[in-house]
């Protein structure tokens, strides 16, 4: 994937997703990389889209926690695949932590409402039942989403609370105990009303579906993961005043959620291994899972 990049990159400056500044990365900047590759990659549907990335530490003997991993890109294939989230997984895995990272159609590529959602959600299903086959434990699962992908770990997050009924909840959805959305754009009815954003309007408004109490987080019924939001001051697509509106809804509707800002960074530093956001968001993850953050 690493020779379609330059491509990738065109497409972001011309939708305005370069940034304009030398006090933060450009995509360039992670892109142009050295890039590590999973140790393995699984379909769970008959798309090419529809596949996972396996990310495995090298632990002799033990089982290892993993994470789900959403990838973003504004719910786009032309602007981003899982491969863009290659840096930290492998971050994590050099730190014991195995990826779980996921492919899905997005709205140019048969996505949207329903099918992205259902994508994502049959592959986090397949986790906990595949997991020890990889050598995961799945005792305390977590969701990490960047950008658009994380609106879709905060929807992982409360999936398990929509009615039965519904045609992207599945039969048992995967329960989440953290969900981490990396300068997420989590509220649909807003980002599709968003005239200028460098996502557009339409991409957000295929997500939207015919209700938002079932595709737009602050909207839902609060599922039982716990939401933990990291933004940083410089980021142009989502800038913490997102996230401060977000958590004020969420927080009215007793959600456990918890702002974290990172300072003179943006939205690439958001997955790249040696930033100061991402460092933040490791520690959390290793406490979280009880590996201590010296692994």
């Amino acid at each position: 994937m690493i020779a379609e990049w330059s491509e990738k990159i065109c497409v972001f400056e011309a939708t305005g997703l370069a940034f304009m500044t030398d006090r933060i990365m450009k995509w360039p900047d992670l892109v142009n990389r050295r890039q590590p590759k999973p140790d393995a990659t699984i379909p769970y549907g008959r798309d090419d889209l529809q596949v996972i990335d396996i990310w495995k530490p090298k632990v002799q003997g033990e089982l290892s926690p993993a994470v789900i991993m959403i990838h973003g890109g504004c719910w786009q294939t032309k602007i981003a695949e899982r491969d863009l989230m290659n840096w930290i997984a492998n971050d994590l895995r050099e730190h014991g932590v195995g990826v779980w990272n996921i492919e899905y159609r997005c709205v140019d590529t048969g996505g949207g409402y329903p099918a992205t959602y259902q994508d994502v959600g049959r592959a986090a299903d397949l986790f906990p039942k595949l997991a020890a086959g990889y050598g995961f434990k799945t005792d305390t699962i977590i969701a990490i989403g960047h950008s658009a992908g994380g609106h879709l770990a905060l929807w992982l997050g409360n999936r398990s609370a929509l009615p039965k009924s519904s045609k992207i909840r599945g039969e048992s959805p995967v329960a989440i105990d953290l969900a981490i959305s990396q300068g997420g754009l989590p509220d649909l009815r807003v980002g599709s009303q968003r005239i200028g954003h460098p996502c557009g309007t339409d991409a957000p408004a295929a997500m939207s579906g015919p209700d938002f109490a079932e595709t737009s987080p602050p909207e839902m019924t609060p599922g039982p993961a716990r939401q933990v939001l990291f933004h940083n001051t410089l980021d142009p697509i989502a800038p913490p005043e997102f996230a401060k509106q977000y958590v004020k809804n969420v927080t009215a509707r007793n959600v456990d959620v918890l702002l974290m800002e990172t300072a003179a960074e943006g939205h690439v530093e958001l997955i790249a291994p040696d930033s100061k956001s991402w460092a933040r968001q490791r520690m959390l993850i290793l406490q979280k899972l009880e590996l201590g953050s010296d692994n």
